[in-house]
C-alpha cells in the first residue's frame, strides 16, 4: 500500500512539474527605466530564470516564479553596473538573487491580467503586482508586462544614495517571458 501511495504521489509530483514552462531565455527580456537627477537611465537582467504555470481556464491553478541574478544587472555603464551591484544599492555579494513569486492572479479580460505575489530583494519581501498581457505567438506563449517598483522599500540606495532627488524611488520594471505553448498548432 505505502508503495501504491508513494507512486501516486510521485506521479502527481512530475504531472505537476510537467505543467509549468520554463521561460526561454532567448526570446525574453527583463528591464527597467531608473531616473537619475530626472534623465532616464535604461537597465537590465542578462540572467534570470522563470517557470510559469497558466490555466486560462483556472487562474486559481496558474503559478509563476522569477529568480533575478544580481551580478547579471546591465546598468547602461560598466561603471554603473559596478556601483549598483555594491552594498548601499543590490549588495549582490550577500544577496545575489531576487526573487518574486505570484500568489494568485485574476482575469481582467481581452488577454488581460494581474498577478500578484511576494517579491524578495535584499532579504527583505514586501507584496507587488502587475498587470501584463498574454498573446500565443505560433509555438510561443508571451507575457508581457510592467510595473513600478519603489527601490527604498527593499534598501536598494542606502545612505546618501536614498535621497530621491538624486535616484528616484520608482524604477519602471518591464518584462517579456516567452515559453512554450503546449497549445499550439503545428
Amino acid at each position: 500500500m505505502r508503495r501504491i501511495m508513494l507512486a501516486v504521489m510521485m506521479a502527481l509530483l512530475f504531472a505537476a512539474a510537467a505543467d509549468a514552462a520554463p521561460i526561454l531565455k532567448e526570446q525574453s527580456r527583463l528591464a527597467f527605466v531608473s531616473r537619475q537627477m530626472g534623465v532616464p537611465v535604461e537597465g537590465g537582467f542578462k540572467r534570470f530564470d522563470a517557470e510559469i504555470d497558466f490555466d486560462p481556464k483556472d487562474t486559481k491553478k496558474s503559478r509563476a516564479s522569477i529568480t533575478i541574478y544580481i551580478d547579471s544587472i546591465d546598468a547602461g555603464s560598466e561603471e554603473a553596473s559596478t556601483e549598483i551591484k555594491r552594498r548601499p544599492w543590490f549588495d549582490a555579494k550577500n544577496h545575489p538573487k531576487a526573487e518574486f513569486v505570484s500568489t494568485s492572479l485574476v482575469p481582467l479580460g481581452a488577454g488581460r491580467y494581474r498577478v500578484s505575489g511576494n517579491m524578495t530583494i535584499k532579504g527583505r519581501t514586501r507584496p507587488a503586482s502587475s498587470e501584463f498581457v498574454v498573446r500565443d505567438r505560433g509555438a510561443f506563449r508571451v507575457f508581457e508586462g510592467k510595473f513600478i517598483l519603489k527601490r527604498l522599500d527593499f534598501a536598494v540606495g542606502e545612505g546618501a544614495w536614498s535621497d530621491t532627488g538624486t535616484v528616484a524611488d520608482e524604477i519602471e520594471v518591464s518584462y517579456l517571458l516567452s515559453v512554450h505553448f503546449q497549445g499550439a498548432k503545428k
